[in-house]
């Protein structure tokens, strides 16, 4: 008698076409973080979910910022961010920051959101968030053709009281979801 088990039966399900401007939202690469840089001593924050994890260590995160976007002339000239992770109790700020932009506003003040000091750039941390990432970026071959900043976490910090943290997701269309309930399963992986 075997010691393995056996996969559960699969069902396939009938699939239709799905217009390739909504690609993304099946592909949400995780929670939406904000976006903070500073330049000439005005600070800005921007919601960002077009981000993923590159390398361990050091860490590496690769983030897509539209040109578009007030943020990325000042991504792009002062090469430091920080990565603000947020969870549910600011969503509504988090998108509030989204539906304008920091040409015009003041999103801090606005939103309600602290700016506090980081430790290793000159964009500031968001002090409501539940962990922040000092990053720098170290690759812009990429930034000219598809806006790609590769960025390396020089410093992070983050509230271990906050134990199970409820991110938020986007899924488009002003749609959102909470990170949900949590499962282990083995893994030879770190």
């Amino acid at each position: 008698m075997s010691n393995q088990r056996t996969a559960p039966k699969r069902t396939r399900v009938k699939k239709t076409n799905l217009p390739l401007g909504e690609v993304y939202r099946l592909l949400e690469p995780g929670p939406v973080v904000l976006l903070t840089t500073a330049r000439n001593g005005k600070a800005n924050v921007m919601p960002m979910s077009w981000h993923l994890m590159m390398e361990f260590e050091p860490p590496l995160v690769g983030c897509i910022v539209s040109n578009r976007n007030h943020s990325f002339r000042t991504l792009r000239l002062t090469k430091e961010c920080v990565i603000n992770i947020p969870t549910v109790e600011i969503a509504e700020a988090v998108v509030g920051c989204g539906n304008c932009s920091g040409r015009e506003v003041d999103k801090f003040s606005v939103f309600g959101l602290t700016a506090t000091k980081a430790s290793k750039v000159a964009a500031p941390l968001v002090a409501e968030c539940y962990a922040n990432l000092e990053c720098r970026v170290v690759d812009t071959r990429m930034v000219t053709k598809y806006n790609l900043f590769v960025l390396e976490v020089v410093k992070a910090w983050c509230d271990r009281s906050v134990k199970e943290p409820k991110t938020i997701h986007h899924l488009g269309y002003g749609k959102f979801m909470v990170a949900g309930r949590r499962f282990a399963l083995p893994s030879r992986m770190p």
